[in-house]
């Protein structure tokens, strides 16, 4: 059986879901989404997709459609989740969530009531490098005492990871936060127990902070330290160290390596070195097995909470 889906948002992630689901067996892209239509035809031709349209009620009012991939401005995510769950559709929406608790939360009951698979891009739970180690850790061989992160960019404009102008705003908290406070509650096993935040000042036309700075305790006495900034003018990426009580690691994105540096081949974790095309991978599988997906909607939900707790810790 060949799964069916609609993509929303035409732009650089949606662009990376397509090249991922290009590697996957049995699953059609049959309709593409996005604001401006001859941009989106424009892909979609590249992509032999051949419905298009900028209203994503149009597809999910298309019967063969199985299953929804949301790439859209964080602000949507909630309520166009919903709309996929009430239209009987699966859905995958990027990361976050929301960027409101309590639209998650609607999100996460409806989920139940529908059964329908509902996953969330966390993928740091899927790229090879952090797959590593959490084997490493689920044999017992590795305990983290620390995860300390970095997540830089160099954003005082509003840009995309193409460099093209954005028509919404990222947010260091409700998005690049979310990737860490997931992964480390994740890997650690273990529920955050206790979160501090700080930020810098407040950007005067983004209106949103630049630079961040917090702090994680995990049940299990784990400790997670993260940075974050917009205004880094150097190497950019989020670079991972996991101090544990029988080594250390530092995840590049795709890379791995040791304590004194030496690279660990990782190239044989997973079917793909890539984690949106193994994110997918898991999003299918989940719905031809009828099963929970890994980063569903219910086990992210913990990180939005936390989210929460920090963002009105810095409105205060």
């Amino acid at each position: 059986m060949t799964i069916k889906v609609a993509l929303a948002g035409a732009g650089a992630f949606g662009i990376k879901h397509l090249d991922g689901i290009k590697n996957i067996p049995d699953v059609e892209v049959v309709s593409l989404i996005s604001r401006d239509l001859a941009k989106t035809q424009e892909v979609a031709d590249k992509y032999g997709i051949k419905h298009v349209t900028t209203d994503l009620a149009d597809s999910l009012a298309i019967k063969e459609v199985d299953a929804v991939i949301l790439c859209t401005p964080t602000q949507m995510h909630a309520s166009q989740t919903k709309a996929c769950l009430e239209a009987g559709k699966h859905v995958q929406v990027e990361i976050p969530l929301c960027d409101v608790l309590a639209e998650g939360e609607e999100v996460v009951a409806l989920q139940k009531q529908t059964g329908l698979v509902a996953m969330c891009g966390h993928t740091r739970r899927f790229n090879p490098s952090h797959q590593w180690v959490h084997k490493k850790i689920t044999a017992g061989e590795f305990n983290i005492q620390q995860m300390d992160v970095q997540t830089y960019f160099f954003r005082r404009t509003n840009m995309n990871a193409l460099g093209q102008p954005r028509s919404w705003t990222d947010h260091l908290l409700w998005h690049h936060a979310a990737h860490t406070v997931d992964l480390f509650a994740y890997q650690a096993g273990s529920p955050i127990v206790k979160a501090n935040a700080i930020q810098g000042p407040i950007h005067p036309t983004l209106g949103i902070a630049m630079d961040m700075s917090i702090q994680l305790k995990a049940a299990n006495g784990a400790i997670c330290t993260l940075s974050l900034s917009f205004n880094n003018d150097g190497p950019l990426g989020t670079f991972f160290r996991y101090i544990g009580d029988t080594g250390t690691y530092i995840a590049r994105y795709d890379d791995l390596f040791n304590g004194k540096d030496e690279k660990i081949d990782v190239s044989k974790v997973d079917v793909s070195m890539n984690g949106i095309e193994l994110q997918d991978r898991e999003f299918f599988a989940a719905i031809r097995e009828g099963r929970e997906p890994n980063s569903s909607l219910a086990q992210v939900l913990p990180c939005y909470q936390v989210l929460h707790q920090l963002e009105q810790q810095l409105n205060a």
